[in-house]
């Protein structure tokens, strides 16, 4: 991988100021200001104006990367963005194909980096489209209002969602997706063992909703000792060139490639805290 996989992100209520420098101190690598579901609709313009004033003064800072995200369809939201220069991200609500990437790009008047919410089935079966969108660097799943425009939150349909956008963007050439967020704020040691699981699936990092969960997230997502040894071994092995085996026996193909470079990748990401 070229850049350091984004493992942890924090979402945070457009609406409460006082926590965005909170969130900064979380460790998270990426910071969420919420303008949708997070916001009240009575308190939407109000957020708005918390985000864009925060954006001018911090935008630029070594870290955390920022991403805004906005509500889907609305003009006010990437109007204020616009007039602030800066390099953040959009987060876009229910995009169900290319053309709604377009209406974003559009509407900020220069190139910006886009995580596109894939919510409804409409956008799920556009997953691939809107993968290779050259604005989208990344996808995820809203399992709340995808389980509601498809009828059921049956866990194996909705993991079944989750596979389809997970190929979508491999086969875009783009990150794999990050797993659901987990709601039960209380409930670590849960997360951390759900956690396990979605990195075993194949997904990348996780968003958290309370700084708590930021430290557990990353844990679950950095390799064991013996892990990032086998990854080291099979890039070694494969920079010298030929057919040759691992110290343990294990025969280096190039197709391990792929997983020994993520392995490292993930094993360089810092500690939140």
């Amino acid at each position: 991988m070229s850049a350091a996989p984004v493992i942890t992100s924090l979402y945070v209520p457009g609406d409460r100021p006082e926590r965005f420098d909170k969130a900064v101190a979380s460790g998270t690598q990426l910071v969420i200001l919420d303008l949708e579901d997070a916001v009240a609709p009575d308190r939407k313009a109000q957020a708005r104006t918390h985000v864009t004033d925060w954006l001018r003064f911090h935008v630029g800072d070594e870290a955390p990367l920022v991403e805004v995200r906005v509500n889907a369809g609305n003009d006010d939201d990437l109007t204020c963005l616009a007039a602030v220069s800066g390099d953040f991200g959009i987060r876009v609500p229910k995009v169900e194909s290319p053309d709604d990437i377009d209406r974003v790009v559009d509407a900020m008047a220069r190139d910006v980096k886009v995580t596109a919410l894939i919510e409804t089935a409409l956008g799920i079966e556009a997953a691939l489209a809107i993968a290779s969108h050259p604005m989208v660097t990344s996808l995820t799943v809203g399992e709340a209002d995808l389980a509601s425009d498809l009828g059921t939150a049956d866990r194996g349909v909705l993991n079944w969602a989750q596979f389809r956008v997970l190929t979508a963007a491999r086969a875009a050439r783009k990150p794999p997706p990050v797993a659901p967020v987990y709601t039960d704020i209380k409930d670590l040691d849960g997360l951390a063992a759900d956690t396990a699981d979605w990195r075993t699936m194949g997904f990348l990092g996780r968003a958290a909703i309370h700084p708590a969960q930021v430290p557990v997230i990353a844990a679950a997502f950095r390799p064991t000792a013996a892990e990032i040894a086998w990854a080291r071994e099979v890039l070694a092995a494969l920079d010298s060139g030929g057919v040759t085996t691992l110290a343990s026996g294990e025969m280096v193909d190039p197709a391990m490639l792929g997983r020994a470079e993520t392995i490292v990748a993930l094993a360089e990401v810092g500690s939140p805290g």
